[in-house]
């Protein structure tokens, strides 16, 4: 049943329309705005979908993170609109017929805040609860009207920003008699005149429409020079609203007794998937560390170190003690060691590797030596990497004839836990990650250490080489079977340089056709479900776009740029008809849980790590080969 509900949701998310939702925050919190309607749908106080486990479903997706409204426009209800991104950033405008309206969540405040402004005087709202009480509350010269929702745990402060167009704003009748509002959400009602008095501090006497120009322009210093040349305006376009989109999906919250999820990066951003996994945040915090984003990318470092409670899953991991956790993590830090669609546990070894991997990628950038000194949860940085990731991860290590493999798991692509196998991936993704952490140990002076990591390496590269690679074909299970004989995880093993027999790697790419779909790109495995009821029946049959960006950086290696530019303008053409959002995935078998037309946006959207990502790090390979 589970399952079915989480079907059914889905579905809610993925049926098309003009196009995507689009989705503005700050760190803090999201808005959701649908560009059919003009209005906004969304406005949650925190920025993940789910907040902390549910005491009451053990496999549930936990505490949902609630909305303050259904929706939210200005004018005359049903007008046709458009909604666009202003300037690739997170400011939304919405132009209709009667006037223009502009939504974002500004980053210089350091709260859930929407600010909203319009042409017209008249917002509409319709708010998610019932409305449990209201009252006035005054701080700093500016009214406020702070109101309790039925069901809701956050408190909303609800300021008019603009003068009124024939008297004064009226506080009896919700947004009524200001064109502008900003909407500040707040967790305690003692915290109500502190956060006002924040708020006017940052306003600093501006109207909304110098707000709005100032927040442009500070988004704009915030950005890093890109260290690409860009084929087509389209492509820079893209790349610029990429860089936004791993801005909005990193929590800002600050860390304190019962939260610690600062710096966690979700792997979408809302409705689907808006929750950290390990392994988007990695390639995500990948692309921060190569953009030149240090702040941000040392912030998701940390996060890894800080997250807690983990190391829930000792007894299916031989015991070991870890802090990195083996799926994702609730908003608060917690560990969620499960993908809820299954209906039970995970375990993804190459999980540990990637984040030893974005560990090494931004020493290697930075050389910040203070970073591995840092203070974590459970000691400085090193040392918590060495204990708490290298030794679980070797522990979780089996013989195969002359080396090691990283043990059964689920892997890269969350497979079901009752079919888990030895998954090259995972092996691959160990050696990446001893490699970068022998740099790391070297960096602190630890040489046994060091010389531990070079020679564990050596060991798995030596078992991958003998488990992976047989009779001259690489395959992405030590089982046989015809899921995982060619599967898609097996491009970036390629392009880390963990193969480099040519004829291995000629012949991996000539069996990736075996995966094209008819949407023009390529799914992740030759799926073996044959029950339609199922979802990864229809999941694994669409076409998966984290595999298209690997893919094509692999066409690149090999010189065959035309395929690679072909498979790259596609993408690109297509984002950019979408407001440039990447999505997780393109229909390629339209179905009634991924229904429009073949090449059609479905899945997760917006995506991050897997999307935007995967788009910059792209480019930039693309640079360097």
């Amino acid at each position: 049943m589970r399952v079915l509900a989480f079907i059914c949701l889905w579905f809610s998310f993925t049926v098309p329309a003009a196009a995507s939702h689009l989705v503005t925050g700050n760190g803090f919190g999201f808005a959701v705005i649908a560009p059919e309607s003009g209005t906004a749908t969304k406005f949650y106080p925190h920025p993940h979908s789910y907040t902390r486990p549910d005491p009451a479903s053990s496999l549930g997706e936990g505490i949902e993170t609630p909305t303050f409204i259904k929706s939210l426009g200005w004018g005359e209800p049903g007008r046709a609109s458009m909604a666009e991104y202003v300037n690739d950033t997170h400011v939304i405008r919405m132009r209709r017929a009667d006037g223009i309206g502009t939504l974002y969540m500004p980053f210089g405040f350091n709260r859930p805040a929407l600010i909203i402004g319009s042409s017209t005087a008249t917002w509409r709202v319709e708010w998610n609860r019932p409305l449990a009480s209201q009252k006035l509350v005054s701080a700093a010269g500016t009214n406020a009207r702070m109101m309790r929702f039925n069901g809701i745990e956050e408190h909303l402060l609800v300021i008019p920003l603009d003068g009124p167009r024939g008297g004064a704003a009226r506080m009896d009748q919700t947004l009524v008699g200001s064109s502008a509002w900003a909407l500040i959400s707040i967790e305690k009602e003692s915290e109500a005149e502190t956060a006002i008095e924040e708020f006017v501090r940052w306003r600093a006497g501006l109207s909304s429409g110098k707000l709005l120009t100032r927040e442009l322009a500070r988004f704009e210093q915030w950005r890093a020079k890109p260290a690409v040349h860009f084929k087509s305006e389209k492509e820079r376009h893209l790349w610029r609203q990429s860089e936004t989109m791993l801005r909005i999906a990193q929590s800002r919250e600050p860390n304190r007794p019962g939260r610690y999820g600062n710096g966690l990066i979700v792997a979408a951003l809302p409705d689907v998937y808006s929750t950290p996994w390990v392994r988007d945040m990695a390639w995500a915090t990948a692309a921060l560390i190569r953009m030149g984003h240090r702040a941000e990318a040392r912030a998701a470092l940390l996060a890894y170190f800080n997250a807690r409670p983990t190391g829930k899953m000792r007894s299916e991991v031989n015991g070991a003690d870890y802090q990195v956790s083996v799926v994702r993590y609730w908003g608060n830090g917690e560990e969620e060691p499960f993908f809820t669609q299954e209906g039970s546990t995970n375990i993804e070894f190459d999980n540990w590797g990637e984040v030893l991997w974005v560990v090494g990628e931004y020493l290697r950038k930075y050389d910040d030596p203070e970073l591995p000194k840092a203070a974590t949860h459970r000691g400085p940085l090193y040392e918590s990497a060495r204990d708490l990731i290298v030794k679980p991860l070797m522990a979780n290590t089996e013989k195969h004839g002359d080396g090691l493999i990283v043990a059964a798991d689920t892997s890269i692509w969350e497979e079901r836990q009752k079919d888990k196998k030895h998954f090259a991936f995972s092996t691959a993704l160990a050696i990446v990650g001893l490699r970068e952490f022998a740099e790391v140990a070297r960096r602190a002076g630890d040489e046994a250490s060091r010389k531990q990591a070079i020679h564990d390496g050596a060991l798995l590269e030596k078992g991958f080489n003998e488990a992976f690679i047989r009779d001259g074909r690489l395959r992405g299970t030590l089982e046989d079977g015809v899921k995982n004989d060619i599967d898609g995880a097996l491009v970036p093993v390629i392009n880390f340089g963990l193969v480099r027999n040519p004829e291995v790697i000629r012949d991996t790419v000539k069996r990736m056709e075996l995966l094209k779909v008819a949407s023009g790109g390529y799914r992740r495995v030759r799926s073996t479900y044959t029950d339609p009821k199922i979802f990864e029946y229809w999941y694994e049959r669409q076409e998966f776009l984290f595999v298209d960006f690997t893919l094509a950086e692999l066409y690149r290696r090999l010189g065959r740029n035309a395929e690679a530019d072909a498979m790259l303008s596609r993408i690109v053409d297509k984002s950019a008809a979408d407001h440039n959002i990447i999505p997780e995935m393109y229909v390629a078998v339209p179905c009634e849980l991924f229904p429009g037309e073949i090449g059609d946006p479905t899945g997760a959207i917006p995506m991050v790590g897997y999307g935007p990502g995967a788009y910059v790090l792209h480019l930039l390979e693309r640079e360097r080969l």
